[in-house]
């Protein structure tokens, strides 16, 4: 298992063990290994959500997935998943963590991109979040400072 894959499932157990649903306030559950689009669901509504870890401070852009599930998605009339990004980084010795939610991330916040010819996925087409810091979100864990 990759870093990257290791930190995302990591992180994705971390969201339902701190993180209640936005919408009823139940508990998260995890949805199975390669769910297209979703990540969690709640145990007691309809919810559902994608899930990014990211290891820095909240920033505006970040790394998304792969590009053909989302522009199906998007063609079928459907609107992208809501999202919790799960910051954690190190400051002055310390573990941070903000997991911001994000309900409505609007198509022109994502940035197609395509690995190059030379990558281990090779010409795979991937996309960001970017410009994050102009939507609206809700701090749902912070550590203290």
């Amino acid at each position: 298992m990759t870093n990257n894959r290791q930190r995302g499932n990591e992180g994705e157990i971390e969201v339902v063990k701190t993180v209640a649903c936005p919408n009823c306030k139940k508990d998260l559950m995890l949805l199975p290994a390669n769910y297209p689009l979703y990540d969690v669901q709640c145990t007691g509504c309809s919810f559902r959500a994608q899930i990014k870890t990211i290891s820095s401070k909240p920033k505006k852009l970040f790394f998304g997935a792969g590009w053909d599930i989302m522009e199906k998605v998007l063609k079928s009339g459907f609107m992208i998943p809501p999202l919790f990004a799960n910051f954690k980084w190190r400051e002055k010795g310390c573990s941070k963590q903000e997991i911001r939610f994000y309900p409505f991330v609007p198509k022109v916040n994502l940035r197609k991109y395509q690995l190059s010819s030379t990558a281990r996925r090779a010409n795979y087409k991937m996309f960001h979040y970017k410009d994050m810091d102009k939507l609206p979100f809700f701090i749902v864990y912070k550590t203290k400072d």
